[in-house]
């Protein structure tokens, strides 16, 4: 697939997607912190020699941000909302652009800047919204949820399988490898909780 034609498959989510961001609120649950999500990305001082953090997802979130500052993507920096992120690491993002160009780059940099040459804003916003479930679901969760279909902020399903305690999240590509949860409960003990992927959901089937 070109990047053409990568572009007209992942436009085609966009709309609908945004559309179908809700986010109810959630029933009086035990007391928990409002640290917010945005505030866990933002901790990082930027691109580094580390692939094991996420230092792209926040690059893709304040472009995001940036340019449509009343986005859905916004609830991340809500820290009264509860909700899960899948959280791809920026190895994540770097097997994502191997896998779309057959090339490694080299940097954290030189990686958002490939993946944003195949994805504009509207689709960085789309794909954001993929990986973000409206509900709180902390690891002990997670492991009782094998065949689950969770509905994400896209509007879109991704289903998860559990076999003792791995992890992984069936998206929409049949053919890619399926992300493995790498790490958990990031932010625990808030509202908005995480979990680390190793790849990145894709939305469609590419």
């Amino acid at each position: 697939m070109n990047q053409r034609q990568l572009k007209i498959g992942l436009v085609g989510l966009v709309t609908a997607a945004v559309a179908g961001a809700t986010f109810s609120p959630a029933p009086a649950q035990a007391a928990l912190d409002d640290r917010s999500l945005a505030e866990v990305l933002a901790a990082d001082k930027g691109y580094d020699r580390n692939w094991h953090d996420f230092d792209i997802l926040e690059k893709a979130v304040t472009t995001v941000l940036k340019a449509k500052p009343n986005s859905p993507v916004s609830v991340l920096a809500d820290g009264d909302t509860r909700l899960t992120a899948f959280l791809p690491t920026d190895a994540a993002f770097r097997r994502l652009v191997k896998d779309l160009s057959g090339k490694q780059p080299r940097t954290e940099r030189a990686t958002f800047n490939a993946v944003a040459k195949v994805a504009d804003v509207d689709t960085l916003e789309a794909v954001l919204l993929y990986h973000v479930v409206p509900q709180r679901l902390n690891a002990k969760k997670v492991l009782k949820s094998d065949g689950a279909k969770l509905k994400t902020a896209a509007n879109l399903n991704i289903t998860v399988r559990v076999k003792g305690k791995k992890v992984k999240l069936i998206d929409k590509d049949r053919d890619a490898q399926n992300p493995r949860v790498v790490a958990v409960d990031i932010n625990k003990g808030n509202k908005q909780i995480a979990h680390a992927i190793n790849r990145v959901l894709r939305p469609i089937d590419l």
